[in-house]
């Protein structure tokens, strides 16, 4: 997955419930928000469009931080 990037917002940027929500970005292309489903236990993508966008709001992840299972998922996403 050559170029790809995750993201996720800063602790303490004052959202609460958004612990499971990551973002990923493969080159210049465009932002896609994962989100987890507990009760289904399914990560959910969608593309970013919002102009309101910031992606300044994120920080990079640790490519050790992020559940395998979204691993797996951004695998499937950004299949070469």
């Amino acid at each position: 997955m050559n170029g790809l990037r995750v993201y996720t917002k800063p602790k303490d940027s004052g959202l609460s419930g958004e612990a499971r929500v990551y973002f990923s970005r493969r080159g210049n292309g465009p932002f896609y928000r994962w989100l987890y489903e507990e009760i289904g236990g399914r990560w959910h993508v969608s593309r970013v469009i919002a102009p309101d966008f910031s992606a300044q709001l994120l920080s990079v992840a640790s490519w050790k931080a992020v559940p395998v299972s979204l691993q797996t998922k951004l695998g499937e996403h950004y299949f070469e």
